[in-house]
């Protein structure tokens, strides 16, 4: 037999690419009359759009300036010869995109209900038999395709810069009779299509498939589609009809649209977007009840029952019925690597709890496909809010490494280990065509288990789940050479999978890294500096408002709480902490920050007001974790006299000295010498640098894509040292230093406290520069084997050389308050308070070798906000000599929770709780969640050793138990749950209180969560 196959295929992709399509409906004459009102700005409710004025519009005519809305009026009657026949609405706005980047549009009854969205790929309404009067209006969203300029500047970033004129022009709205043989014969054609080009080319069932396919398109008249479609799917039959082998690849189709929160579009056409999807998904459901449709993030949620609340009602009865499951757990899918602890745990409590006190649903795993890595604190996170399992894919997108695991034991710091599932189809927008077989044969666990999960649907507002993708579902559930598809929730594949594989798994240590996106650690700064402000304020707000509740009766603000937690909690999405959206999303975001930072002022001043009482004694309040100056951490006191600090001239620099340490500044305003005149090591004033330091270093910063997302290992090949000095002068306690660079204008100062072994900096810039990465180096004379990286509840070691692949490609990493580096005995930390991306390496100096740690300050990308990070930036940051890994967690508290003086009597303030260790540390202090009164503490063993200490309460508690981040007592473990888990620890944890007090023996990075009655 000659070999024709590859002409077969040929001749297969242009029938169905230029062929069916135009057969899938009939014409019907009918006219629909079309109106059109144009929305002057914003969008408006749909009983207000309704009632305007409508002008006519035609397929053709231009419509909608970027970022406006239009609502089209289309009404029509049915002749009478269509009385019992199903019609179709089929709509083009006039897509110039992909689903979900590019027009939308939502369709409405009259009384204003939404019934469905329309997509480029889901562009249809069903107009059911019976239908006499078409009378719809759509709500249309000019989108603009902000994503397809190649990362080029765009100016449709923001309303003000996208311009007037209208981008798209409207095609055409019909009114059709589908024809379900041709749609039938194309689904056929595609399955059968698609498992032959998987299939190696020597396997007999290729060679079957292919002959099938070809005498099915010779049956097929292309000029009479509709009359020769059903002979020509009497060819595919018997090759359909062959089951599936008993070893294929088992493939649990879960309905999924991964919507960003905000991205390429400002929050508030998201609140829209799922809108669209959740209306999609109801509507798909009840033509197709097998379907089960994963969605996330309880913020997206809450947009739906508080902007649309006839949706509502649908999602509600969709998740009682199990067509909708809620997933993730989390309030938003958000960043892990610089969300701090507090915050990752209230991501799992608002989200539980929404999606409890909803629905009364419990979910049982997280749902982050699209974070940029996955922080090695989040495990016992995870856990201890009483979550099994994890999944993402996105580690499918390192450049360097391929991940070796898809199912497996994800072990975080504190030995923590969850069940984890990374899709091996490597996409969470699936369509179920070609990454079927990619799931199948790329799946790395096949000695242990066959099994592997596929999310598909259109995401980002491209309608999620598609009747095409539910009809190729069922002709894969059971077909020889193809993986088995089925359709089951998330929590059915994992317990199946866990049940499989949990005794054989591997085990994965640390964080999970994403080799790619490593400028999402610094990209707009602001954004990342209100996060971190808001963070430790809200820790302030609770601390001193459960303190006023305790002590003086007043009312704890619980629903403002709330309320702030999960606007802060929005704003750590995966793209608006990481700086990768537009300018209108970061515009927002630093104008909800200083929102939030006010309304959290004014919370901890009043608190701290009925405190300190009402006079004119200044008191010092510490929300920091060690006392400072005499006041007690978490308490308030009057503080002690300090001692005196001296700058003086030497040569062409200066020295600034408090008895504690010398510090040297050269001419050029760059620190040369920082002596340690406390050292107990036994070596007499310690020299701690080994090179200039404080230097603030240039690079040119263009990646080869992703330019907010991306900084490429190649920057390090120019850089330009900052030294240029336009006025050097001293201040109180230091030095101040202005430089000019570029366009740019830098004023730093170095200065240093009394009584402290600790050299303190600021940097204030007017950044107008493009497309570089501004860093400042410390060259340390510290022989560092590695680093540790602050993360959530303790820190995590990464080395500082490059021995292999793994190692050299983190050569930009995440850290939190603090960064520490140690040789044996003696240590130093850089503590800051609002940058997360570092680097750190191994260098020589003359014969010796010493560590440079770098903080990343600011970067320069053009896309997608042509402007990110210009204009005024504020830091602060720190460097903590002879710093053992205890004083770098107190020092990046100290920092980030700056003390706070207060008018009053002048009374102390005697902390809630306090612990005789300090190396177990205090989270949180704040009343509980139910309004009970009880005093909820959160605590971790916080350097990474086995602790023991005593917690003493100051408020009569009455009782004590260990509870999960709901602050419900831990039970028994949970089905899935790992043996090394919150539940087994609790156990052994055991919390007894005694005369006020509890002992406490923590593991290393071990958290608890302690509830008091009182």
């Amino acid at each position: 037999m000659h070999d024709d196959r590859q002409q077969t295929e040929q001749r297969l992709h242009r029938v169905l690419t230029r062929r069916l399509p135009h057969a899938l409906y009939r014409q019907t004459g009918i006219e629909p009359e079309l109106t059109v009102w144009h929305a002057p700005g914003e969008p408006v409710p749909a009983t207000d759009a309704i009632g305007q004025e409508y002008q006519p519009i035609a397929p053709g005519d231009p419509w909608g300036r970027a970022w406006s809305t239009s609502w089209i009026h289309v009404t029509a009657e049915v002749p009478e010869e269509y009385a019992d026949t199903t019609l179709e609405l089929v709509v083009d706005l006039g897509y110039t995109g992909g689903p979900g980047f590019t027009c939308e549009g939502l369709i409405h009854t009259p009384d204003g209900i939404p019934v469905k969205g329309v997509h480029p790929e889901n562009r249809y309404l069903v107009l059911p038999a019976g239908t006499t009067t078409i009378d719809l209006y759509i709500e249309a969203a000019a989108n603009p395709d902000v994503g397809g300029t190649g990362f080029d500047p765009t100016p449709y970033g923001d309303w003000d810069s996208a311009g007037d004129e209208p981008i798209y022009r409207l095609g055409a709205i019909e009114v059709l009779v589908p024809e379900p043989e041709v749609a039938a014969l194309r689904h056929d054609l595609e399955v059968a299509g698609d498992l032959a080009k998987s299939l190696p080319s020597e396997q007999a069932r290729r060679w079957q498939l292919t002959a099938a396919i070809g005498r099915a398109l010779d049956r097929l008249d292309t000029a009479d589609i509709v009359g020769t479609a059903a002979a020509a799917r009497a060819e595919l039959t018997e090759a359909l009809a062959l089951p599936a082998t008993a070893s294929a690849h088992r493939i649990t189709a879960v309905g999924h649209a991964h919507i960003d929160s905000a991205w390429l579009w400002p929050l508030r056409e998201t609140v829209r977007k799922v809108a669209r999807t959740v209306s999609n998904v109801c509507a798909l459901a009840e033509d197709y009840p097998e379907l089960v449709f994963a969605f996330s993030s309880a913020q997206q949620h809450a947009w739906v029952r508080d902007h649309h609340p006839q949706v509502w009602e649908r999602l509600k009865k969709a998740v009682a019925d199990g067509v909708v499951v809620p997933v993730g757990g989390m309030w938003v899918e958000s960043d892990t690597n610089m969300v701090g602890a507090e915050a990752m745990c209230r991501q799992f409590v608002q989200g539980k709890r929404f999606f409890l006190d909803e629905y009364g649903i419990e979910t049982d795993e997280v749902w982050l496909p699209d974070s940029f890595g996955y922080a090695a604190g989040l495990p016992q996170i995870v856990d201890q809010s009483a979550t099994t399992y994890f999944l993402t894919q996105k580690i499918s997108w390192n450049r360097v490494n391929k991940f070796p695991h898809h199912t497996f034991w994800w072990e975080g710091i504190d030995g923590t280990r969850v069940f984890t599932h990374f899709p091996s189809a490597d996409t969470y927008n699936g369509t179920i065509r070609d990454e079927i077989s990619h799931a199948s044969s790329n799946y790395a666990d096949k000695a242990g288990n066959n099994r592997s999960l596929l999310p598909f649907g259109y995401g980002d507002g491209g309608g999620g789940p598609t009747r095409e993708m539910m009809e190729r579902i069922r002709r894969t559930g059971d077909l020889e050479g193809s993986p088995v598809v089925g359709i089951d929730t998330p929590a059915g594949f994992f317990d199946k999978a866990h049940d499989e594989l949990a005794e054989s798994a591997a085990v994965w240590s640390g964080e999970l890294y994403l080799e790619l996106h490593r400028g999402t650690l610094t990209s707009q700064h602001r954004t990342k500096q209100g996060n971190r402000r808001n963070e430790h304020l809200l820790r302030e707000a609770e601390l001193w408002a459960a303190t006023a509740a305790v002590r003086h009766g007043a009312d704890y603000p619980q629903e403002q709480l709330d309320r702030l937690w999960q606007q802060v909690l929005l704003l750590q999405f995966h793209d608006i902490l990481p700086g990768t959206s537009i300018h209108w999303v970061h515009r927002e975001a630093e104008q909800m920050h200083a929102q939030i930072t006010a309304e959290l002022e004014e919370l901890i001043g009043n608190a701290q007001q009925v405190l300190a009482g009402d006079g004119d004694v200044a008191v010092v309040f510490n929300a920091a974790v060690s006392e400072r100056d005499g006041v007690p951490a978490m308490g308030a006191a009057r503080v002690r006299d300090r001692a005196k600090v001296k700058v003086a001239k030497q040569g062409k620099g200066w020295t600034i000295s408090n008895g504690l340490i010398t510090v040297t500044v050269d001419a050029s305003g760059v620190l040369t010498s920082v002596i340690d005149h406390t050292d107990d090591t036994g070596e007499t004033d310690r020299e701690v640098l080994a090179g200039p330091s404080n230097l603030l270093q240039l690079h040119q910063d263009f990646p080869v894509r992703w330019d907010a997302w991306d900084v490429d290992s190649y920057y390090r090949n120019n850089v330009t040292d900052v030294t240029g000095v336009d006025t050097v002068r001293t201040i109180e306690r230091g030095v101040e230093i202005t430089r000019s660079v570029g366009g740019s204008t830098l004023v730093q100062t170095i200065t240093v406290q009394p009584g402290e072994n600790r050299v303190d900096f600021t940097l204030d810039v007017d950044w107008q520069e493009t497309e570089k990465f501004l860093k400042a180096a410390f060259v340390l004379d510290i022989a560092a084997d590695r680093s540790a990286a602050e993360t959530q509840f303790g820190h995590l070691f990464r080395p500082t050389h490059a021995n292999t692949s793994w190692d050299a490609a983190r050569f930009e990493v995440a850290a939190h308050r603090y960064l520490h580096v140690a040789e044996e005995g003696y240590g130093a930390a850089l503590v800051n308070e609002s940058t997360y991306g570092h680097d750190v390496r191994r260098v020589s100096v003359g014969n010796e070798i010493a560590t440079e740690a770098r903080l990343s300050l600011l970067r320069a990308p053009r896309y997608p906000d042509p402007d990110t990070d210009r204009g005024e930036h504020s830091f602060r940051y720190a460097l903590a000599v002879e710093a053992d890994t205890t004083r770098a967690v107190q020092e990046g508290y100290a920092i980030n929770l700056p003390p706070r003086t207060v008018a009053g009597q002048g009374r102390a303030v005697a902390p809630l709780v306090s612990v005789d260790n300090p190396e177990i540390v205090v989270s949180a202090v704040k009343l509980a969640d139910d309004g009970s009164g009880d005093v909820i503490v959160r605590l971790y063993q916080a350097t990474g050793a086995r602790s023991h200490g005593v917690l003493a309460t100051d408020f009569g508690a009455k009782s004590v138990v260990a509870t999960d981040l709901l602050e419900r007592p831990i039970g028994k473990r949970r089905k899935g749950a790992s043996p090394i888990s919150a539940d087994s620890r609790a156990a052994r944890l055991k919390p007894v209180l005694r005369s006020g007090e509890v002992e406490l023996d923590l593991r290393p990075f071990q958290m608890a969560t302690l509830r008091f009655t009182r």
